[in-house]
Formats: structure tokens, C-alpha cells, sequence
């Protein structure tokens, strides 16, 4: 469960961002004053900290991202010219599975 500093913190770091202020400590605890909330005296200095050591862009377009880098990396190939003639490849099974029907096939329409 987040805090309402953690909450105040973020909200403010996304306005500075937005607005291409720099974002630091002093600007962060600005706005959490100018929004009448009080909040512990490290959160602006930790979020800040995060902000710099971190890209706010892709902070925000990943959002909701699960999962890590290996979870996502590829199966590594076979190393036989055999096994690679018997073994579809993952991207295979993906266009197998990924066959979608349209409206038509499922004999409704979402407009009806």
C-alpha cells in the first residue's frame, strides 16, 4: 500500500517532467507544500534521487511492464542442423497460436 508520500512525490516528479523542469528535492517539496500536504522530509530527496539515476520517459511508458529481460529474451537456437529441421522455433509456435477470427467467423458483430 503506497503512502501519501510516495503518491505526493511521484505526482509531483510527473508535473516537473511535464513541464521540463528539472527534478529535484526543493521543486519536488514545493509542490507537495503548494498542494497542502505534509509528508516525510525523505521522500523528496529519495524521489529525486530516483529521477536522476532514471529516465522519467521510459519510467512512464513502461508502466505496468511485468516481467524481466530474461523472461522475454528468445530460446536460444538449436545447435544441430537436425534438431533445427525438427524443432518449429518459438516465433512459429507465436503465429500458430496468434490466428485470430474475425467478426464474421464468430458470427456476431460488436455494432448489432
Amino acid at each position: 500500500m503506497s503512502s501519501i508520500g510516495e503518491l505526493a512525490c511521484t505526482y509531483a516528479c510527473l508535473i516537473l517532467h511535464d513541464d521540463g523542469i528539472p527534478i529535484n528535492a526543493e521543486k519536488i517539496g514545493t509542490l507537495i507544500k503548494a498542494a497542502n500536504l505534509k509528508v516525510e522530509s525523505y521522500w523528496p530527496s529519495l524521489f529525486a534521487k530516483l529521477c536522476q539515476k532514471m529516465n522519467v520517459d521510459e519510467l512512464v511508458m513502461n508502466v505496468g511492464v511485468g516481467g524481466t529481460a530474461a523472461a522475454t529474451a528468445a530460446a536460444p537456437a538449436p545447435t544441430t542442423g537436425q534438431d533445427a529441421a525438427a524443432a518449429p522455433s518459438a516465433n512459429d509456435k507465436k503465429k500458430e497460436e496468434v490466428k485470430e477470427e474475425s467478426d464474421d467467423e464468430l458470427m456476431f458483430s460488436l455494432f448489432d
